[in-house]
């Protein structure tokens, strides 16, 4: 049974602070300043470039990869963590159309992060003619999954109103029309269960600044199926993911049947010490016991705002088997009303036109945390508090 009150006390939240947005950006764990300050003094300061064999820089890729692997049901050996979940994306959907090249279509759904949509379309310009991007509405999708389809590219978890989309089926159907999947877990790794190999999913990409509380930025990942590791082509190749990175050929050879091939360039070590630290807390995390408690918070959360906060909406699935770990309300004031609970201590998020997120993160969330933070918003909402003019104004990000 994972102990969520030793969880609770590794994060480093500030007093008094109810944070309900660690589905956007996790907090940070107590060991990163520690974990940082080992890296610059103990590694970086002492060790300079030796450190690339005497601090084991070289393979942190795959090592944290493997870490990262194991919250989403990867075998050793098929993740790896570096760059930006937008060049995982491009790297995933390239590596797909290639393995599928008589056929021309991404299909999408226009629910998904937008980032997503922006770089299959980006693809798509750098493409020959005739290539297309479909996005129907969510629950649309599996209707055209069809032998026109190249690739399948969905976010399991929609980013705005925490409805997930049904894996299993969506993938069984693709690969029954030869079509490849590119699973997108960034809300997802960290929130709920996920069984990369049990669903037989070609890729999955995910970054880990979200639930995994690597912090501002940390390094996303990448999955490939071990029974295509041999036959993937990284059409973002660099040297890092070269058969022989240091005998400098002019010709890229993708490391022959090793993930390593889906390495692109030189990664930050000093992002890779945090992430470290932060994968350090779910060592003892069982993933079962992690959902089953975030249900157990998002009920009484949604309960709670239902009955004691007029006007605003739950805007997501009742059934709490079909949500991520973050709840949706909507609100015709809704970023007025964010700015007003983030002034009142509690933060949560703001997602255009009136989507107000919360996430229900129970690494370090409870249930008086709950009831504190519906008692701040029932109170903003009684005293129509959003409506001062300091609560209207637009940050540039919200």
């Amino acid at each position: 049974m994972t102990d969520f009150n030793k969880t609770r006390a590794m994060f480093d939240i500030p007093e008094g602070m109810i944070y309900l947005n660690g589905n956007s950006l996790g907090p940070m764990p107590k060991a990163a300043p520690e974990a940082i300050n080992n890296f610059l003094h103990d590694e970086w300061k002492t060790e300079l470039i030796k450190g690339w064999n005497t601090k084991g820089w070289w393979m942190q890729t795959n090592t944290l990869g493997d870490r990262v692997g194991r919250l989403i049901g990867a075998p050793e050996g098929t993740t790896v963590v570096s760059d930006t979940l937008s060049i995982k994306v491009f790297q995933a959907v390239s590596a797909g159309l290639a393995l599928v090249p008589d056929r021309k279509v991404i299909l999408s759904d226009n629910g998904n992060f937008p980032t997503d949509l922006y770089i299959a379309e980006g693809l798509i310009k750098l493409k020959d003619a005739e290539y297309e991007l479909r996005i129907p509405d969510p629950e649309d999708v599996i209707d055209n999954i069809t032998d026109e389809v190249a690739v399948v590219m969905v976010t399991e978890v929609d980013y705005r109103s925490g409805r997930k989309h049904d894996m299993s089926a969506l993938i069984e159907k693709a690969h029954a029309v030869g079509a490849v999947v590119v699973w997108d877990l960034a809300h997802s790794c960290g929130a709920i269960p996920v069984d990369v190999m049990a669903t037989d999913v070609d890729f999955a990409i995910g970054c880990t600044y979200k639930y995994v509380n690597g912090g501002p930025g940390a390094p996303a990942f990448i999955y490939v199926a071990p029974r295509l590791l041999d036959s993937v082509e990284p059409y973002l190749s660099g040297w890092y993911g070269h058969e022989s990175p240091f005998a400098f050929d002019t010709d890229y050879r993708p490391m022959p049947g090793k993930i390593d091939r889906m390495r692109i360039g030189t990664p930050s070590i000093a992002a890779f010490s945090l992430l470290s630290a932060a994968l350090d807390v779910w060592e003892d995390v069982d993933m079962t016991d992690l959902q089953k408690r975030s249900i157990d918070l998002s009920e009484m959360f949604i309960k709670e705002v239902e009955a004691r906060c007029p006007g605003v909406t739950f805007a997501g699935p009742r059934d709490p088997m079909q949500r991520g770990s973050h709840v949706p309300f909507t609100f015709e004031h809704g970023y007025a009303c964010m700015q007003a609970l983030i002034a009142n201590n509690v933060i949560g998020d703001f997602r255009a036109p009136n989507v107000m997120r919360f996430g229900i993160t129970p690494l370090f969330i409870n249930e008086e945390d709950i009831m504190k933070a519906v008692d701040r918003l029932a109170d903003i909402l009684s005293k129509e508090t959003w409506k001062e003019e300091r609560f209207q104004v637009r940050s540039k990000v919200t």
